[in-house]
């Protein structure tokens, strides 16, 4: 999807280089949400450095962390059969512009559309706690040489759901994960709960491989696999299972082999997916067991805290982090979520060294639902989507998708195939309740200018000791120069464009 916005950018290109044109915001009184404005003839300009502003924020654009593959959420089952019920309304009503002005405000990825760009969507393997019913692959017990093994055994609605999203967004890393083996592969014979038969992990890993290639065959290229959600985590309720680091190491190890033999050397294992507080134990151990297998880690936020990942980082800097799950609650207030979301994991995780940001469904109705029958993995008050789907066949946004989006725009790729943001230094003198991470996203012509983002959060909203939220006058150092911006009490994503780091090296990176 192409907009005004696009269009604005482009006759903007050609004179943005180190002045500040295009700027996003989200305000704490919802007066801008998502808002794009474009500074037309009056550009912030970089200029010869003055006096600092009340916040100063320092950019250190020659020093280079990791890369970012983007920012999104989970196509649960029911994310997927609530999305394809309003496709079908749509159609009904003879209006399809609903469904798919929600799939392009979503994930459209063209620099400059009106749109998010999500760029990760992790997808459950199964059945988990928003589906209909509990299911596997293939729920025959004993068939170790699984003949029954079915990938149609997932509801139609996720895979049409999958290749709408694909058909906009051609860059997106899909991440798929199981949350139960069958049950015939576990302790207790169900689904919902036990622990991981380990005499079945050859099994497992063929089943894993199988899983692989049935969305292979559905022409949905998967990125990454992880083996098992929250494998310290057994519920009864819903489809869940324990599986010890050592264990899951062995299955990691032989499901690389039997990817690498079989046209998937380029999909990621990516290990442990659970809570932040364990980072220095669990995801460790099974680095030091079977590193060689993983591309490294996922965290998710229900315990412990995102400074946890450094733990991780650490004690193994080489391998990658990610940051997959995190879920919004019905009722909650509006711009403590946004803060704490931008505090946790859209800056604060990606500070800490995580490659994308992450929240759980996709979308719910305006009561959580739908959730599999008997659940209780949201407690009383409701698990909230990032997106509200309506049975009169509209659609809104919630906050999690605010958050998302500030972080998305920072880091989509400037080129049709060109490569996405890069985190870099950044640091914040004088008033701190600017929080802040920057990026350099890089050119697919070594002519042309990189563009510089940062993603800004104020939360000066209590300065006096109540209520009482004050913009801050912000200056913003970079490369000997410096510009001059107000920032609301909000997000602020923001940026502008300079000349090639020609120092720079494709492997540099500041450990």
């Amino acid at each position: 999807m192409f907009s005004s916005v696009g269009f604005c950018l482009a006759l903007a290109l050609p004179i943005a280089s180190q002045q500040i044109y295009d700027i996003w915001s989200t305000t704490w009184q919802r007066d801008n949400l998502f808002t794009y404005k474009n500074l037309g003839s009056s550009p912030i300009n970089f200029v010869t450095p003055v006096s600092t502003g009340t916040s100063d924020i320092q950019v250190a654009d020659t020093t280079y962390y990791q890369d970012i593959i983007g920012f999104g959420a989970a196509l649960t089952d029911s994310s997927a059969k609530l999305l394809s019920q309003l496709k079908a309304g749509s159609r009904l009503s003879q209006n399809s512009t609903q469904y798919w002005s929600l799939i392009d405000y979503l994930f459209d990825p063209t620099d400059g559309a009106n749109a998010a760009g999500m760029t990760y969507l992790r997808v459950p393997l199964g059945a988990s706690d928003f589906s209909a019913s509990t299911y596997t692959f293939d729920d025959t017990s004993g068939d170790t040489s699984l003949s029954d093994f079915n990938v149609n055994a997932a509801p139609s609605y996720l895979y049409s759901t999958i290749a709408d999203i694909l058909s906009v967004n051609s860059i997106i890393k899909i991440h798929v994960c199981p949350w139960s083996p069958p049950a015939w592969m576990k302790d207790g014979g169900s689904i919902d709960g036990g622990k991981f038969y380990t005499s079945y992990t050859s099994t497992y890993a063929n089943y894993l491989l199988k899983a692989l290639q049935g969305f292979q065959g559905k022409g949905i290229p998967v990125w990454g696999v992880s083996l098992q959600n929250e494998p310290q985590n057994s519920n009864p309720t819903y489809p869940s299972a324990l599986i010890d680091a050592y264990w899951e190491g062995q299955l990691g190890t032989q499901l690389r082999t039997l990817m690498d033999n079989n046209g998937f050397s380029g999909t990621l294992i990516i290990g442990y997916e659970h809570n932040w507080d364990d980072a220095g134990a669990y995801p460790v151990d099974l680095m030091e067991d079977a590193g060689s297998a993983f591309d490294g880690v996922s965290f998710h936020c229900y315990a412990g805290d995102v400074g946890d990942q450094q733990t991780f980082y650490n004690a193994y800097p080489n391998k990658n982090i990610y940051f997959t799950e995190c879920s919004g609650t019905i009722g909650s207030d509006w711009w403590s979520d946004i803060k704490w979301y931008l505090n946790n994991i859209f800056i604060g995780s990606v500070n800490n060294w995580s490659r994308n940001g992450a929240m759980w469904n996709l979308a719910l109705d305006s009561t959580g639902q739908p959730e599999l029958p008997g659940s209780n993995s949201c407690g009383g008050g409701g698990c909230r989507g990032v997106v509200q789907i309506n049975s009169d066949g509209t659609w809104s946004v919630n906050q999690e998708f605010y958050a998302i989006a500030q972080a998305s725009k920072a880091i989509i790729p400037r080129d049709s195939g060109g490569p996405f943001g890069q985190r870099i230094g950044v640091s914040v003198s004088g008033n701190q309740n600017l929080v802040v991470s920057a990026f350099v996203t890089k050119r697919v012509s070594s002519s042309d200018w990189w563009r510089y983002s940062l993603v800004v959060l104020n939360q000066n909203d209590n300065s006096s000791g109540s209520w009482d939220p004050v913009d801050i006058a912000a200056t913003i150092e970079f490369k000997g120069a410096q510009a001059k911006y107000t920032f609301p009490v909000g997000v602020t994503t923001l940026w502008w464009y300079a000349a090639p780091d020609t120092s720079y090296a494709p492997d540099q990176l500041t450990l």
